[in-house]
Protein backbone atom coordinates (compact mmCIF):
# COMPACT_ATOMS: atom_id res chain seq x y z
CA UNK A 1 0.00 0.00 0.00
CA UNK A 2 2.63 2.53 1.01
CA UNK A 3 4.54 2.93 -2.24
CA UNK A 4 3.44 6.54 -2.33
CA UNK A 5 5.64 9.56 -1.81
CA UNK A 6 8.81 10.82 -3.39
CA UNK A 7 12.53 10.75 -2.77
CA UNK A 8 14.09 14.16 -3.33
CA UNK A 9 17.67 15.30 -3.67
CA UNK A 10 18.03 19.06 -3.07
CA UNK A 11 14.25 19.36 -3.54
CA UNK A 12 14.43 17.64 -6.94
CA UNK A 13 12.51 14.38 -7.41
CA UNK A 14 15.15 11.74 -8.15
CA UNK A 15 12.89 10.41 -10.95
CA UNK A 16 13.79 13.58 -12.85
CA UNK A 17 17.53 13.02 -12.49
CA UNK A 18 19.76 11.02 -14.81
CA UNK A 19 21.51 7.92 -13.42
CA UNK A 20 24.90 9.54 -13.94
CA UNK A 21 23.99 12.72 -12.03
CA UNK A 22 22.46 10.61 -9.24
CA UNK A 23 25.54 8.38 -9.08
CA UNK A 24 27.87 11.38 -8.98
CA UNK A 25 25.94 12.69 -5.94
CA UNK A 26 26.48 9.47 -3.96
CA UNK A 27 29.61 7.92 -2.46
CA UNK A 28 29.28 4.28 -1.43
CA UNK A 29 31.47 2.46 1.07
CA UNK A 30 30.36 -1.16 1.28
CA UNK A 31 31.38 -4.34 3.05
CA UNK A 32 33.00 -5.52 -0.18
CA UNK A 33 35.58 -2.84 -0.92
CA UNK A 34 36.28 -2.61 -4.64
CA UNK A 35 39.98 -1.96 -5.15
CA UNK A 36 41.96 -2.50 -8.33
CA UNK A 37 45.57 -3.45 -9.08
CA UNK A 38 47.61 -0.27 -8.87
CA UNK A 39 49.07 2.05 -6.29
CA UNK A 40 47.55 3.16 -3.00
CA UNK A 41 47.46 6.70 -4.42
CA UNK A 42 45.61 5.64 -7.60
CA UNK A 43 43.03 3.70 -5.58
CA UNK A 44 42.21 6.70 -3.39
CA UNK A 45 42.14 9.08 -6.38
CA UNK A 46 39.79 6.78 -8.33
CA UNK A 47 36.78 8.84 -9.38
CA UNK A 48 38.54 12.22 -9.18
CA UNK A 49 40.95 12.42 -12.10
CA UNK A 50 42.36 15.84 -11.22
CA UNK A 51 43.06 15.09 -7.54
CA UNK A 52 46.27 16.64 -6.21
CA UNK A 53 48.65 14.77 -3.88
CA UNK A 54 47.64 17.25 -1.17
CA UNK A 55 43.92 16.40 -1.58
CA UNK A 56 44.71 12.67 -1.60
CA UNK A 57 46.83 13.02 1.56
CA UNK A 58 44.07 15.02 3.33
CA UNK A 59 41.46 12.38 2.43
CA UNK A 60 43.75 9.62 3.72
CA UNK A 61 44.26 11.56 6.96
CA UNK A 62 40.50 11.88 7.56
CA UNK A 63 40.14 8.12 6.88
CA UNK A 64 42.97 7.45 9.37
CA UNK A 65 44.92 5.68 6.62
CA UNK A 66 48.08 7.83 6.74
CA UNK A 67 49.84 5.78 9.42
CA UNK A 68 49.60 2.42 7.65
CA UNK A 69 50.41 4.00 4.25
CA UNK A 70 53.62 5.50 5.70
CA UNK A 71 54.70 1.98 6.76
CA UNK A 72 54.16 0.39 3.32
CA UNK A 73 57.31 -0.47 1.32
CA UNK A 74 56.74 2.23 -1.31
CA UNK A 75 54.29 4.35 0.68
CA UNK A 76 51.80 6.06 -1.75
CA UNK A 77 53.24 4.18 -4.74
CA UNK A 78 52.90 0.71 -3.14
CA UNK A 79 51.11 -1.70 -5.49
CA UNK A 80 48.21 -3.25 -3.57
CA UNK A 81 47.65 -6.27 -5.80
CA UNK A 82 44.47 -7.73 -7.32
CA UNK A 83 41.51 -6.61 -5.17
CA UNK A 84 43.94 -5.15 -2.62
CA UNK A 85 44.94 -8.63 -1.38
CA UNK A 86 48.20 -7.27 0.04
CA UNK A 87 46.22 -5.17 2.56
CA UNK A 88 44.16 -6.15 5.60
CA UNK A 89 40.37 -5.75 5.57
CA UNK A 90 40.64 -2.67 7.78
CA UNK A 91 43.28 -1.10 5.53
CA UNK A 92 41.09 -1.71 2.47
CA UNK A 93 38.13 -0.05 4.24
CA UNK A 94 40.26 2.97 5.15
CA UNK A 95 41.22 3.39 1.48
CA UNK A 96 37.54 3.11 0.52
CA UNK A 97 36.65 5.84 3.03
CA UNK A 98 39.52 8.03 1.80
CA UNK A 99 38.14 7.60 -1.74
CA UNK A 100 34.66 8.64 -0.53
CA UNK A 101 36.13 11.68 1.26
CA UNK A 102 37.97 12.72 -1.89
CA UNK A 103 34.88 12.32 -4.07
CA UNK A 104 33.13 14.75 -1.69
CA UNK A 105 29.61 13.72 -2.73
CA UNK A 106 26.62 15.24 -0.90
CA UNK A 107 25.25 11.78 -0.01
CA UNK A 108 27.28 9.07 1.67
CA UNK A 109 26.11 5.48 1.94
CA UNK A 110 27.90 3.06 4.27
CA UNK A 111 26.61 -0.45 3.66
CA UNK A 112 27.81 -2.76 6.46
CA UNK A 113 31.17 -0.95 6.16
CA UNK A 114 32.34 -1.96 9.65
CA UNK A 115 30.93 -5.49 9.77
CA UNK A 116 34.09 -7.44 8.97
CA UNK A 117 36.74 -5.44 10.85
CA UNK A 118 38.15 -5.68 14.37
CA UNK A 119 37.03 -3.35 17.19
CA UNK A 120 40.02 -0.99 16.89
CA UNK A 121 39.44 -0.55 13.16
CA UNK A 122 35.70 -0.14 13.73
CA UNK A 123 36.41 2.70 16.18
CA UNK A 124 38.69 4.39 13.61
CA UNK A 125 36.08 3.98 10.85
CA UNK A 126 33.40 5.42 13.18
CA UNK A 127 35.57 8.48 13.82
CA UNK A 128 36.06 8.91 10.05
CA UNK A 129 32.33 8.48 9.35
CA UNK A 130 31.57 11.08 12.05
CA UNK A 131 34.05 13.57 10.51
CA UNK A 132 32.88 13.23 6.91
CA UNK A 133 29.16 13.12 7.75
CA UNK A 134 29.14 16.77 8.80
CA UNK A 135 27.12 18.87 6.35
CA UNK A 136 25.91 15.96 4.26
CA UNK A 137 23.30 13.22 4.23
CA UNK A 138 24.76 9.96 5.49
CA UNK A 139 22.93 6.64 5.32
CA UNK A 140 24.52 3.90 7.42
CA UNK A 141 23.24 0.35 6.98
CA UNK A 142 24.48 -1.84 9.82
CA UNK A 143 23.74 -4.83 12.00
CA UNK A 144 26.51 -3.79 14.39
CA UNK A 145 24.60 -1.22 16.44
CA UNK A 146 27.69 0.50 17.85
CA UNK A 147 28.28 1.79 14.30
CA UNK A 148 24.97 3.70 14.23
CA UNK A 149 24.66 4.70 17.88
CA UNK A 150 25.25 8.44 17.24
CA UNK A 151 22.91 8.71 14.21
CA UNK A 152 20.28 11.50 14.21
CA UNK A 153 17.60 8.99 13.27
CA UNK A 154 17.78 5.20 13.49
CA UNK A 155 15.25 3.24 11.44
CA UNK A 156 14.66 -0.38 12.46
CA UNK A 157 13.49 -2.64 9.65
CA UNK A 158 11.75 -5.95 10.29
CA UNK A 159 10.47 -8.05 7.41
CA UNK A 160 10.98 -5.15 5.00
CA UNK A 161 8.85 -2.75 7.08
CA UNK A 162 9.79 0.04 9.49
CA UNK A 163 9.05 -1.23 13.00
CA UNK A 164 10.43 1.75 14.95
CA UNK A 165 12.59 4.83 14.54
CA UNK A 166 14.23 7.49 16.69
CA UNK A 167 17.53 8.31 18.34
CA UNK A 168 19.57 5.67 20.18
CA UNK A 169 18.27 6.85 23.58
CA UNK A 170 14.66 7.09 22.39
CA UNK A 171 14.79 3.55 21.00
CA UNK A 172 16.33 2.18 24.19
CA UNK A 173 13.51 3.80 26.19
CA UNK A 174 10.88 2.35 23.82
CA UNK A 175 12.10 -1.12 24.86
CA UNK A 176 11.28 -2.60 21.45
CA UNK A 177 13.36 -4.56 18.93
CA UNK A 178 16.30 -2.11 18.95
CA UNK A 179 16.44 -2.23 22.77
CA UNK A 180 16.53 -6.04 22.67
CA UNK A 181 19.26 -6.11 19.98
CA UNK A 182 21.33 -3.54 21.90
CA UNK A 183 21.12 -5.60 25.09
CA UNK A 184 22.24 -8.74 23.23
CA UNK A 185 25.12 -6.95 21.44
CA UNK A 186 26.40 -5.32 24.62
CA UNK A 187 26.17 -8.64 26.47
CA UNK A 188 23.66 -7.35 29.00
CA UNK A 189 21.31 -10.24 28.42
CA UNK A 190 21.71 -13.72 27.00
CA UNK A 191 20.18 -14.62 23.66
CA UNK A 192 17.04 -16.59 24.50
Amino acid sequence: HSNEGTIKLDNENIKNLTFSSLRSAISLVSQQTILFPGSVKDNIAYGKDDATQEEIAKAAEIAEATEFISKLPNKWETQIGEGGHKLSGGQRQRLAIARAVLKNAPILVFDEATSSVDNETEAALQRSIHKISKGRTTIVIAHRLSTIRSADNIIVLEGGKISEHGTHDELLNTKGKYHDLWKVQTGEQPVS
